[in-house]
């Protein structure tokens, strides 16, 4: 024990008590820093330090333009030059060496370049450009952002991943999800902030790890909702239990944890816990009546591609994800098929094969969920962001595919006030690398901050006596892009 002495009284003090009460306690500086300080203000316009570390609904710093963020993540490594950015010069000059150097990742590159095997239309007022493969997403041009100048810090999927999920490439760092029902809460207290759903077979590269919250409080990490049978595993009780005895069980189970809670009242994880429980208990209504497509007309689920095997399965992955944003979650993030493999975009061979049979599961239910959101006026305060880990290289691998490229990529935006028929950005004439108005993976997390109402810079969390932010600006030089954004 220890004593701390005033003028007045003596009082004893555990080790702990003494760190508490002393400042030093970590969980204590992280609420001290919560969103970066007093000038957040919680909904009910609290300071910032008296937030609790939960899904209460918050404010940002400024009015958003946006309320959630659907992320449509092809994990594999979309191929640029296929399907988005084409490069003439990739076509005249095919079978040429490439001028330059040209980083690779895997062993049998060839420096040959590679013209692609799709054709490419304009598409819209917009005059967009797609490959073939995609033409549902072509026929929304008008409405989609286009940034042809994205760039990453790493060519190996699992590091790139990160980067896209959580702005540095090593792993245990918060995903991105994470930092926003952090620092916003969510609506609907009824659902988790932040839910993902991936295909039932399995789990596409990195797994578990790419919705974690890292040492930010666990309720603010991704929970996963099924596409098949219950939509929460785990959380119906086996049996028949009668109604009225589970309400006084459930009522008796919150006394314990408040008086509990009482006793150990800066322990997050203890929070963590509890209101996990209790959210829980109100999920066992509120997920399976959300996620009941059923209720859904013919003509949305033939929209989605419900009645096609192709489809079907994205499809219903998106349809959930509209019905998710519409009730009020945060931050949805779908996952692809894992057919051909768990990165399915990763097409080292076989490029003129394997790349129209990913699209043609995930085309038409994408482009299904921006139109939908439109024709529900969800787009206005919905982002739907497309995008993979990284591109592809113009030189060719296996004779018939592209290895991992980091220099460039292209992503589509569409919803919650990005420019809508607009394309940015530019690549070298071969697609190898991001040359005119370059975009960061981590400015493009400072620009989707930006969306939801929240200054990217003041958005932090005190872990090991750092202030830790999603775009740490200072390492990274993280910039919100303006020039995405509807003026």
């Amino acid at each position: 024990m220890a004593t701390l002495s005033d003028p007045m009284s003596q009082t004893r003090y555990s080790r702990r008590e003494l760190l508490r009460q002393s400042g030093l306690g970590f969980g204590s500086l992280a609420l001290a820093e919560l969103l970066g300080g007093p000038d957040l203000s919680a909904a009910t316009h609290t300071p910032a330090r008296q937030l609790r570390l939960d899904l209460t609904p918050r404010a940002g710093h400024f009015r958003p333009r946006a309320k959630s963020i659907i992320q449509l993540f092809q994990n594999g490594g979309l191929s640029q030059m296929d399907m988005f950015d084409p490069k003439p010069e990739l076509t005249k000059r095919n079978g040429q060496p490439h001028p330059g150097e040209v980083e690779t990742f895997q062993l049998n590159n060839k420096n040959v370049l590679l013209k692609t095997p799709y054709r490419f239309r304009k598409h819209g007022e917009s005059g967009m450009d797609f490959g073939e493969t995609i033409p549902h997403l072509a026929s929304l041009a008008d409405d989609l952002c286009m940034v042809r100048s994205m760039y990453s810090e790493n060519n190996n999927h699992p590091f790139a991943i990160n980067m896209m999920q959580t702005g540095k490439t090593f792993a245990g760092r918060p995903a991105m999800g994470s930092w926003i029902c952090y620092a916003l809460g969510t609506e609907n207290q009824n659902l988790p902030g932040y839910i993902v759903l991936r295909d039932p077979a399995g789990y596409n590269t990195s797994g578990k790890m790419v919705w974690s919250s890292g040492w930010l409080p666990a309720v603010f990490q991704g929970t996963e909702f099924s596409t098949s049978g219950v939509p929460v595993h785990h959380l119906n009780p086996p049996g028949s239990v009668d109604p009225r005895a589970r309400e006084r069980s459930l009522q008796l189970l919150a006394d314990l944890n408040r008086r509990h809670k009482e006793r150990h009242p800066l322990e997050s994880e203890l929070d963590a816990r509890i209101q996990n429980f209790e959210l829980a208990a109100r999920m066992q209504l509120a997920a399976t009546d959300v996620l009941d497509v059923s209720r859904e007309s013919k003509a949305t689920r033939e929209m989605y591609g419900l009645d096609n095997p192709t489809t079907a399965g994205y499809g219903l992955r998106c349809l959930m994800a509209r019905r998710l944003v519409e009730q009020g979650v945060r931050f949805v993030q779908v996952f692809p098929p894992l057919k051909p493999s768990f990165q399915p975009w990763d097409n080292h061979s076989n490029l003129a094969n394997d790349l129209r049979n990913i699209s043609a599961q995930v085309d038409q239910p994408s482009a299904a969920l921006i139109r939908d959101l439109k024709e529900r006026g969800l787009l206005d305060d919905t982002v739907v962001m497309w995008t993979g880990e990284f591109g592809r290289l113009p030189i060719t691998e296996n004779a018939n595919g592209r290895d991992h490229n980091r220099h460039a990529f292209s992503l589509l935006l569409a919803g919650g006030g990005f420019r809508a028929g607009h394309v940015h950005g530019a690549t070298d004439e071969f697609g190898y690398r991001a040359v005119e108005d370059r975009v960061s993976v981590p400015d493009l997390h400072a620009t989707l901050l930006r969306q939801l109402g929240m200054d990217h810079e003041r958005v932090s969390y005190v872990y090991s006596g750092r202030a830790e932010r999603l775009t740490d600006p200072e390492v990274t030089g993280a910039r919100v892009v303006q020039e995405l954004l509807e003026s």
